[in-house]
């Protein structure tokens, strides 16, 4: 599998650094996917057939370990399509986050092994299809390289890019998941904000996560849904607790109801106040 050093290997490297659980392996114009064992490719997972029900069976093993019982189908599928598209996207915004620079991964060009020993996220081998930069930026001089006019341009670079990855695959997951358009590109949005938002308090940069994603996702970006939806509450200290309104639902209330996520629709803000709070504990 010969690798190559690109305009976003020092991206996924610091992503690794922050998240060991995820590797990013790049490969060159030679480089062929991997097979066998977990890896499954993204447009296998597109065409919604056998190699998507298989994917599947690991989501529905373990909610029946961990939860002991079955989820319904549709559940199922909507936690495969989370594991996936939650780092998909990180292969997108986080060399945008950190270096300006959006790379175009079309579905044929991603592999991913869920259950790669020792990486509880997996790992991913990518091939780029070019990508978007910046004027004045160095890697303009690379290969496959596009220099838009400016920052709003290169925003529009991202949301283009996932947009061209995603569609696919939501395609794929749809029909299993019991969901369709808008209520399908509602979980993209969330995937989009809610894993670099995540990372970037890795980084120690979440404050410019926020306002990075408010300017992404400011509304009416079709076909996304909405906007990045942050909101600050209150802590009984006066204390400002960050939050957001998810788009879409992950369905965990159906297994554990009484334990639903700090942003979930289903969750009033003194039960966010609460599970904040014990979070950040």
């Amino acid at each position: 599998m010969p690798v190559t050093r690109s305009a976003f290997t020092d991206a996924y490297a610091r992503l690794s650094e922050v998240l060991p659980g995820l590797g990013v392996t790049e490969l060159d114009a030679a480089g062929a996917f991997p097979h066998g064992g977990g890896w499954v490719g993204a447009e296998a997972l597109a065409a919604g057939g056998t190699e998507l029900e298989s994917f599947l069976a690991w989501d529905d093993a373990q909610v029946l370990r961990d939860y002991g019982q079955r989820a319904r189908p549709d559940v199922v599928a909507s936690f495969g399509l989370h594991r996936y598209a939650w780092p998909a996207c990180l292969l997108i915004t986080v060399p945008w986050f950190l270096h300006r620079r959006v790379p175009r991964y079309p579905a044929a060009q991603v592999a991913y092994d869920r259950g790669a020993a020792g990486l509880p996220l997996g790992r991913m081998a990518v091939r780029s299809a070019g990508f978007a930069c910046l004027p004045g930026d160095p890697a303009a001089a690379l290969p496959g390289a596009r220099v838009v006019a400016d920052e709003e341009a290169l925003r529009a670079e991202v949301r283009a890019s996932v947009a061209e990855h995603l569609e696919p695959v939501l395609a794929g997951f749809g029909p299993r998941m019991r969901r369709r358009g808008r209520a399908l590109w509602g979980m993209a949005t969330d995937e989009v904000v809610e894993g670099l938002w995540y990372v970037a308090h890795l980084f120690g940069e979440q404050e410019r996560a926020r306002h990075e994603l408010e300017l992404l996702l400011p509304g009416a970006t079709k076909p996304y849904v909405g906007d990045a939806a942050f909101r600050e509450l209150t802590g009984p200290d006066g204390e400002p607790l960050h939050t957001r309104d998810r788009a879409s639902c992950c369905m965990f209330y159906t297994l554990r109801p009484e334990d639903t996520c700090a942003t979930c629709p289903r969750t009033c803000d003194a039960d966010r106040v609460n599970k904040l709070l014990a979070t950040a504990g």
